[in-house]
């Protein structure tokens, strides 16, 4: 039997049902190999095997939305399975492919989809792909995908999802912090700590979420409070910037793990003087790291010119019709915007 042949015969005997919890690691696992096949082959570095961050992510992705983390699974060998023993029964399914989309208002987001190595080409992609994608009711379809990745890309852009735009990877320490610029006069930055002081749901807290919400509906076409939520988990501390009449001008995030983001400003000429703020209020234990689509022209540049530099391939984010400003508006990552 060829190796086309065999690959066909594994697929016919997969199923496809949502992810439970306990598999969320071999999620991951599927994620790194899956990356790792491609890159190495580019003469890239292999990703390292820092597993925690993306199986944080995966637990709040199938936490917000279970019924669209779907996974492939196939049987085990013959003989793995016991006789009615629930452990057993699960062994006897080896997950093999996953997607994982997100719904926010009227955004669709397709967040993962990853394919081990020997079951790609065969059509699993397609079939995953399906069981997640709504249907065309108005709501935007996106998703972020390599730009090494021309199969991949052409799928999603069969179903209206194009290349739209470079989502670029930036990392280092800014040395010349300057190029960013300054915020302007007027401009106050306040923690978001300070305005959420006090107890749980009380005024400041629905104060800050209306004041974030706002923003997010308007630069990125949906709220997503609860990415808000994950974020804080992840220990990025967020900042909301005043203007001089007390209006939300814009917000962003940093953390000592480094990440910068997301960020929105209701002037992109405010994108740059933000993240030149975020880096000299946090100390990274490392270097800090950024995505900056290149519709974010200015803060681009600014971010090179203090001394970034870019990392691997661009990812291109797509999506079927026009829903956010990326001019001033800076995602979390390309797995979560």
């Amino acid at each position: 039997m060829s190796v086309a042949a065999r690959a066909a015969a594994r697929v016919d005997e997969l199923t496809y049902r949502p992810v439970r919890t306990d598999e969320i690691e071999a999620c991951a696992g599927i994620w790194w190999t899956a990356i790792n096949d491609y890159v190495v082959r580019l003469g890239q570095d292999e990703i390292p095997p820092e597993m925690n961050p993306i199986i944080r992510l995966f637990t709040h992705l199938q936490s917000t939305d279970p019924e669209r983390f779907i996974v492939a699974t196939q049987p085990a060998a013959a003989g793995a399975a016991g006789d009615g023993d629930a452990d057993a029964d699960a062994a006897a399914e080896r997950v093999v492919a996953f997607a994982s989309a997100i719904s926010r208002e009227r955004l669709w987001y397709l967040s993962m989809l990853f394919v081990l190595p020997e079951l790609q080409g065969a059509g699993v992609g397609r079939q995953l792909l399906a069981r997640v994608l709504p249907g065309d009711d108005g709501t935007a379809r996106a998703t972020a995908t390599d730009s090494a990745q021309p199969v991949s890309n052409g799928i999603y852009a069969s179903y209206g999802i194009a290349p739209r735009m470079p989502l670029l990877n930036l990392s280092g320490l800014p040395d010349r912090p300057e190029a960013f610029g300054a915020l302007p006069s007027g401009i106050v930055p306040v923690a978001f700590d300070t305005i959420a002081a006090g107890p749980p749901g009380g005024p400041g807290h629905r104060k800050l979420v209306a004041a974030v919400d706002a923003l997010d509906r308007e630069l990125l076409g949906a709220g997503h409070p609860m990415d808000h939520r994950f974020l804080r988990t992840e220990r990025r501390w967020g900042w909301l910037y005043h203007g001089p009449d007390g209006t939300p001008l814009g917000y962003g995030y940093a953390g000592e793990a480094g990440r910068l983001g997301p960020v929105a400003a209701r002037d992109e000429a405010l994108v740059a003087p933000i993240l030149g703020h975020l880096v000299s209020v946090v100390v990274p234990r490392g270097a800090f790291a950024t995505w900056i689509g290149g519709a974010a022209d200015r803060a681009l540049v600014a971010a090179l010119g203090a001394g970034f530099r870019l990392d691997r391939f661009p990812v291109l984010l797509c999506w079927d019709r026009p829903f956010a400003d990326f001019s001033r508006y800076l995602p979390i990552s390309p797995g979560l915007l």
